[in-house]
């Protein structure tokens, strides 16, 4: 199984905060200190594994969206559907990572990738092992059909053998020839075995009639059927005929005079020794199991499992070591102990990917209620929960974590919540899919934060129109006061606003605040100047005072604004508007202390002076007009 299955799994490292750190003492003693970075799950920052991750994400998404339309006969072929889906993930990964050993010159890197295919194969045989027996929940018969592609599917070293072995100029004579014909024989590939006894009958004469008895025997060796068209009892009845005149062959000494056919007679008739002989071929306990129940008890009945797994596997170890970490687990699923084999996976893998996926799959086949009494709560959300707290500590697959939590109905809205807030928001763009992703889950708070942040980050880099926008999208009405105010500062130093785009297209959202009111309306005077449309431009103008939108301090500006509009050939303002700025300015003059009146000597006395002159020109201006209107 290879190194990492033998670590501390995510059980161990889960404790550890998202890239937290962790003071220990170094070599030197106490006095000596260093920093170990402790990551909650370190396969995430894998590249090769980002395939794992990501597809998966999709099966998991649409098992959840079927599980309305799953009902009656079709619920099972559409969930065993998805854990092959689940596996052929598996697989094209640890086909990725293979090749990626073969191709790296980096010895680091090879036995990175190693460690990897040794874990993805043992997950996947897993996998497929608890798909046999709780997914599709194989009867007996069937059931040994299945465990027999399990082993074949995983066993794959005959394969290597096999093409030696033909692509050899007399395979008969190879010295590997009876290897792949046993191995054939204890898979139970039967038709493949008896294609390579052909060529033995045809380069040794003197073996025919041997080999026709031996073919024939295995010709016509009952196997169960996927089918209805026999019932067990029928296909008992036949095996033990079958076993009977395979017995009788051996005893009359038929095969005595080539040991190798007389020792596949015996694997036919289930002889243990026979079979153990060739331990070298299977090399694991679980592919001699397989063997030795289609040998000797095919119709095998899934809770009669357990007594076989355990009497194959103490033959097959003989107590020469101790079971490793993978047939722990493999002997809990014999024994149909599921929270067993979620509770050793979850300890020996280095990842929290598989036991997640597994137990979701496994909790929409109804088959975890009773064991969620282990963990207080819903085991599954135990686990998905942690497996996507781990992806949220990676900088883009946090995205796939979000889904996870959406699907945890108890916990998930929390964990969410939590994990969003420490999501660093280095950019404009990753803000907006957090702020998408908080919106779309009526996350007021977090959404308010977030645009909250991002108005800080603009406004310390002097980027008033992206702050401005910010604050509104926060409604925040006091940040959005003060980056109005920054908008009417810069306005007074450079003479123009910046982000007039922004400030032109404010709609309903000035009315957050009075300052921002003030900021689009008086912009809207400037638009109304710039098109010529006066009068309009003026009734606004004496409006902001005169209804207090502006700011007291900003009232001289506005004046100062109403010069031109005073010295226009057209007269634009009445004499009760006239009376109105004139009341203003005076207001403005009375309001400033002895001090302030000091201070603006200069340029701000001009300016009140040619006001005061302006609004004289304009009054007697506009009662000529007027009284000459009234006359006429």
């Amino acid at each position: 199984l290879g190194p990492g299955l033998g670590r501390a799994g995510p059980g161990a490292s889960a404790r550890g905060a998202d890239g937290g750190c962790v003071a220990g003492t170094g070599e030197g003693g106490p006095s000596s200190s260093r920093v170990f970075v402790v990551r909650k799950d370190q396969d995430i920052y894998i590249q090769t594994l980002r395939k794992l991750f990501n597809e998966s994400h999709g099966i998991f998404l649409g098992l959840q969206r079927s599980e309305e339309e799953l009902a009656g006969k079709s619920r099972k072929a559409q969930l065993v559907q998805v854990s092959k889906n689940y596996r052929s993930v598996i697989r094209a990964c640890m086909e990725d990572m293979h090749q990626a050993a073969i191709s790296t010159r980096d010895p680091a890197l090879h036995s990175q990738c190693s460690t990897q295919v040794s874990i993805l194969s043992a997950m996947e045989l897993i996998w497929n092992l608890c798909e046999i027996l709780f997914v599709e929940a194989a009867t007996a018969g069937p059931l040994l059909l299945r465990l027999l592609d399990w082993v074949r599917l995983h066993v794959c070293d005959v394969d290597n053998m096999v093409r030696e072995v033909l692509s050899s100029e007399n395979p008969s004579k190879h010295e590997l020839f009876w290897n792949v014909v046993d191995v054939f024989v204890l898979q139970g590939r039967m038709d493949e075995a008896r294609h390579l006894l052909s060529k033995e009958a045809s380069a040794n004469p003197t073996s025919v009639n041997m080999y026709k008895i031996l073919d024939d025997l295995m010709k016509k060796m009952p196997v169960p059927s996927l089918g209805n068209t026999q019932t067990l009892t029928e296909m008992e009845l036949k095996w033990q005929h079958w076993h009977e005149e395979c017995q009788r062959y051996l005893q009359d000494g038929t095969f005595a005079s080539n040991s190798h056919m007389e020792s596949i007679c015996k694997i036919l008739l289930g002889d243990e020794d026979a079979i153990l002989e060739k331990k070298e071929l299977m090399t694991t306990w679980y592919h001699f199991l397989v063997t030795r129940l289609l040998y000797s008890h095919p119709t095998v009945k899934p809770m009669e499992l357990r007594f076989y797994a355990q009497s194959s596997m103490d033959l097959f170890l003989g107590g020469e070591s101790s079971p490793e970490p993978l047939d722990t687990i493999l002997m809990a699923a014999f024994e149909f102990e599921m929270h067993q084999v979620i509770k050793e996976c979850s300890i020996a893998l280095s990842n929290w990917w598989f036991v997640a996926h597994l137990t979701d799959l496994l909790d929409h086949c109804k088959l975890l209620q009773s064991h969620n009494l282990y963990f207080g709560s819903n085991m599954r959300e135990f686990l998905l929960l942690e497996y996507a707290s781990g992806l949220f500590s990676h900088h883009s697959l946090w995205q796939l974590g979000v889904d996870y939590f959406d699907h945890c109905p108890e916990y998930g809205r929390v964990y969410l919540e939590l994990h969003i807030e420490r999501i660093p928001l280095n950019t404009e763009q990753k803000a907006l899919k957090v702020l998408r992703i908080c919106e779309q889950r009526q996350m007021h708070e977090q959404v308010r934060s977030i645009c909250k942040i991002m108005a800080m980050k603009a406004l310390r880099n002097n980027r008033l129109g992206s702050a401005l926008s910010w604050s509104i999208r926060a409604k925040d009405a006091a940040f959005a006061t003060l980056i109005s105010d920054r908008f009417l500062k810069d306005y007074c130093e450079r003479g123009c606003f910046s982000d007039l785009d922004l400030i032109d297209n404010l709609g309903p959202s000035m009315l957050l605040s009075d300052r921002l009111t003030f900021l689009g309306k008086y912009r809207e005077f400037h638009r109304l100047y710039a098109e010529k449309r006066f009068s309009e431009a003026a009734r606004l103008l004496l409006m902001l005072m005169t209804a207090h939108i502006a700011p007291y301090s900003f009232w001289m500006t506005l004046l100062t604004d109403a010069l031109p509009l005073l010295e226009l050939k057209e007269v634009v303002f009445s004499a009760e508007q006239t009376y109105e700025l004139m009341r203003c300015l005076e207001d403005l003059t009375a309001g400033k202390s002895d001090k302030q009146k000091f201070q603006d000597d200069g340029v701000e006395t001009t300016k009140v002076e040619m006001l005061r002159l302006a609004l004289a020109r304009n009054l007697a201006r506009v009662i000529v007009k007027e009284g000459t209107l009234e006359g006429s």
